[in-house]
């Protein structure tokens, strides 16, 4: 990447350093990077005074290195060199009206009118409010069949489709087509009162509220050169450790249900309210809402709270490793979890999983080893040793994970001092020409936030990148050659996020 400028997780640069290349330069440094284990942070456009341009973040190692280029009208795909820029380039060519040529599934991503009000690429049939409208992947053949799944479900749940093409009870193919909900929320960013931003960011899911907010905050913080106390960092450090294991316990629990297996589900459900519950003694509501703002948090736990909080990790703890050595002994549970769903780590590592689906692959990734930020450089990262790439390793993977943050957590909580901390400003002014990207990994892996500002330090473009932007390609492949009645298994053991995608 000897064309990309080095850039720091969560430090602001301004934008004039970024390298200006020409397109073919740009299109040849992302595919040779992403070719030698390089991946994709943020591939995005803008738009500022009438010229578009494209911006890529690449991760190599502990590296994170940016560059942009003029947008071109056409382009010839990178998806077809490489599967890790199939959404991005399709995402980009919906919101800006450019086609990425001889793409090898090109369809929108959202189904939206493009923000330029440039001419459709995607063909004369199409219509921004039918989802759905093109053509599925098909399997030919007498006896192949086809089954439909959403995406309206039978459960409180978002909308998505799911396209099976099957032979008889195997899956052939599995296509996911999201983007019902049309948040918008991209767009709504940059026409906020800076004060709306921070409630606006902690809604893009409501699992990974406090992600979401990190991301945020640690952005601002950069452009705004705020000072965040070091006790405000144990606490959101905390706060993102407990939003992690709420999920990560629900999700065994969940996973218990799947396979009829009752009493874990039963346990692990209540389980994960306790750890809501803590986030209510940390924040004040169990989704972490209103805590993490930039420059700070707006509630520090007192001496009371923070003992409340080690009692409790303390009586959970046997109680977790208990019902684990219950639900991963059970022979009826590995039958159903053992070899179901896998996705080997030379196909984890061809389209770009990240978080527990990477991890489970094999792939040694996570975000607050490789980038840390707040108080994760002092802690020792979390160790893996179940990497075959299919449910039970997903399982394993959350399970280790659930024993490694009550650690941290407890850890953390004996550095918390005593005594109130000034609340954070929320009169800040954010540097003008500016650009920063933040790294963070909460609980289902790389989540990222990219901000430029305008010369009067507004912002210009505001980009959310969810970890589930990689990861839906990873389910439909973990269904290749598996029953159709282990969908609900595997998509329960990924986990992703419906609303994180529809942005």
């Amino acid at each position: 990447m000897d064309n990309f400028l080095p850039i720091t997780n969560g430090c602001a640069i301004p934008r004039k350093e970024l390298p200006i290349l020409e397109f073919p330069h740009f299109r040849d440094s992302l595919l040779a990077s992403t070719a030698a284990n390089g991946n994709i942070v943020q591939f995005f456009g803008y738009e500022e005074n009438g010229t578009a341009t494209l911006l890529a973040v690449i991760r190599k190692g502990y590296d994170l290195s940016a560059a942009q280029c003029a947008m071109p009208k056409e382009f010839p795909s990178l998806t077809a060199e490489n599967w890790k820029f199939n959404l991005f380039e399709r995402e980009i060519a919906e919101q800006f009206g450019i086609r990425p040529l001889h793409h090898p599934w090109f369809k929108p991503v959202r189904y939206h009118a493009n923000w330029r009000g440039a001419p459709d690429v995607f063909g004369a049939d199409y219509q921004t409010d039918i989802p759905g409208l093109y053509d599925y992947f098909r399997v030919e053949g007498e006896h192949i069949h086809e089954v439909a799944v959403g995406p309206v479900h039978a459960g409180i749940i978002e909308p998505g489709h799911f396209r099976f093409q099957c032979f008889g009870e195997k899956v052939l193919h599995l296509e996911i087509q999201l983007g019902y909900q049309h948040r918008g929320v991209e767009r709504l960013l940059p026409t906020l009162p800076f004060k709306r931003l921070p409630i606006v960011v902690e809604g893009i899911a409501g699992d990974t509220t406090i992600g979401n907010s990190l991301c945020f905050a640690q952005a601002v913080e950069s452009l705004s050169s705020l000072k965040v106390p070091d006790p405000a960092r144990v606490v959101r450090t905390i706060a993102l450790e407990l939003e992690r294991l709420a999920c990560h316990v629900g999700d065994l629990g969940a996973l218990s249900g799947d396979v009829a297996f009752n009493p874990p589900a039963a346990y692990y459900g209540r389980l994960r309210g306790e750890f809501l519950n803590l986030l209510v003694v940390l924040a004040g509501n169990r989704f972490g809402k209103g805590l993490v703002r930039p420059g700070g948090v707006t509630k520090i736990p007192t001496p009371d709270n923070v003992a409340l909080l080690r009692d409790k990790i303390k009586e959970v703890r046997p109680e977790i490793i208990q019902v684990a050595d219950l639900l991963f002994s059970a022979h009826s549970v590995q039958a159903r979890f053992e070899g179901c769903g896998r996705v080997d780590r030379a196909t984890a590592e061809a389209v770009g999983l990240v978080g527990v689906a990477g991890r489970a692959s094999g792939l040694d990734y996570d975000a607050r080893e490789f980038f840390p930020t707040e108080k994760y450089k002092m802690m020792s990262p979390c160790s893996y040793n179940r990497k075959r790439g299919g449910v039970y390793s997903r399982a394993w993977v959350r399970y280790e994970e659930i024993c490694h943050s009550l650690n941290l957590a407890e850890d953390l909580l004996g550095t918390i001092p005593e005594g109130d901390l000034p609340f954070p400003d929320p009169n800040w002014r954010l540097a003008p020409d500016s650009f920063v990207v933040t790294v963070n990994e909460p609980w289902r892996g790389e989540l990222s936030h990219c901000l430029l500002t305008d010369a009067q330090g507004k912002i210009l473009r505001y980009k959310v990148k969810d970890p589930s932007f990689h990861n839906w390609t990873g389910l439909a492949l973990a269904l290749r050659n598996q029953e159709i009645s282990d969908f609900p298994l595997n998509n329960k053991s990924f986990n992703l996020s419906y609303c994180g995608f529809d942005l």
